[in-house]
């Protein structure tokens, strides 16, 4: 609701600055949902690991890299369209696939 009246009231005073004013929201918001998405399959991903930890099975296994796939997808796909910088998603890659190598060299 609070973003509807954020749209209403704009200070733009031109067309072209108000379509401009929509579009920087629109884009706003899937962003957001992108790196909301990144950060929930973050967590899947790692509680996976966990998991795994606890129950070394093929299924878990499975599981772990089902997940990490869709996570690395994600990332990929948000550094695509400018969601995350290039580092960025290096970055939370790097630090998720080293979790992963962790939790499957312990067991």
């Amino acid at each position: 609701m609070i973003e509807i009246l954020h749209l209403c009231i704009s200070v733009a005073n031109n067309k072209s600055a108000k379509k401009r004013i929509q579009i920087a929201e629109r884009n706003r918001l899937v962003n957001r949902s992108y790196k909301s998405t990144v950060r929930t399959l973050t967590k899947k991903t790692l509680e996976n690991c966990e998991k795994y930890k606890k129950d070394p099975n093929e299924d878990n296994k499975s599981l772990v890299k089902t997940s990490l796939n869709k996570t690395f997808s994600l990332i990929d796909k948000a550094v695509k369209k400018n969601v995350l910088h290039r580092n960025n998603g290096a970055n939370k890659k790097s630090k998720i696939n080293k979790f992963v190598k962790n939790t499957f060299t312990t067991n």
